[in-house]
């Protein structure tokens, strides 16, 4: 959809330009490596589009969506080497790359990189709370393993689901929305954010490794929490409840006075495409 390769390209152009000006030149490299090898700019791309629904310019909400976008870059970082992924989106992932300790020091740039575009308090408490979300999600990953389908749940939403209600938060907040039309906005993107980590579990149990640009089969081999392990349920069955959070997630946009437009439509395709996608 051209509408939205628009802002995806002007995200990945600032993308570049807030790399480019790290220093040391050796960080800077790094850093384009890790968030310029490609990716879908799901976040970002939601941030600006949330702007927009909620009536404001998206060009408002561009900073906010690339700093949410290099915190999950971060994240991604520090996921491979605790997972030990050799793969990253088809390339070597950071620490297979530089090593262990380049690709901590990596991972911080990010952070750093990103708070310094988050001028605002409301949106910096956003990402912050965001940010715990996802620490505890990863240290329940690791010592606290869910073992019902509840746990996976509340662990889902921590794990990726934060930083997508951040990410919709974040465009709401650079339209200067209500802060009942920021909570709803929120409220949509995680669990539109929980779908997809649910067919993430699922790509990982049954997708081939060429198509999806990473390992496959790294939750089993490791023996890491997903909803196909923890629930014991027949794909058809855990796809059923990557849709339900998808309904729940288009019930709360549908609550929002939303004026009729390509930005709208969008958030509502966006629900479609997690539950379906293939990679």
């Amino acid at each position: 959809m051209e509408y939205v390769e628009a802002r995806r390209a002007k995200v990945e152009e600032r993308l570049e330009e807030v790399v480019a000006r790290v220093e040391p030149e050796e960080l800077s490299e790094q850093l384009a490596d890790v968030v310029l090898a490609g990716g879908k700019r799901v976040r970002p791309t939601l941030t600006m589009l949330v702007c927009e629904a909620a009536g404001g310019d998206p060009e408002d909400a561009l900073d906010f969506g690339v700093g949410i976008e290099l915190v999950h870059n971060a994240s991604l970082v520090v996921d491979d080497i605790i997972d030990r992924s050799a793969l990253r989106r088809g390339e070597a992932s950071a620490w297979a790359a530089y090593g262990y300790g380049p690709a901590i020091v990596a991972s911080d740039g990010l952070l750093g990189e990103a708070f310094a575009l988050f001028d605002d308090p409301r949106a910096m408490s956003a990402v912050a709370d965001a940010m715990v979300e996802l620490g505890e999600g990863e240290a329940t990953e690791l010592v606290d393993r869910p073992e019902t389908e509840e746990e996976y749940m509340t662990l889902a939403r921590r794990k990726t689901g934060a930083l997508f209600r951040a990410a919709a938060e974040l465009g709401a907040i650079a339209a200067d929305a209500d802060q009942r039309t920021v909570e709803t906005f929120g409220e949509y993107a995680e669990r539109v954010g929980v779908a997809f980590q649910i067919r993430d579990d699922v790509l990982d149990a049954t997708g081939d490794e060429a198509a999806l640009g990473k390992p496959a089969g790294q939750d089993e081999s490791l023996e890491r929490p997903s909803v196909v392990r923890v629930t014991d349920r027949p794909v058809s069955e855990i796809n059923r409840l990557a849709e339900r959070e998808g309904e729940r997630a288009t019930a709360a946009l549908d609550s929002l006075d939303l004026a009729e437009g390509e930005a709208r439509e969008y958030l509502e395709s966006l629900t479609a495409f997690v539950v379906e996608r293939e990679r």
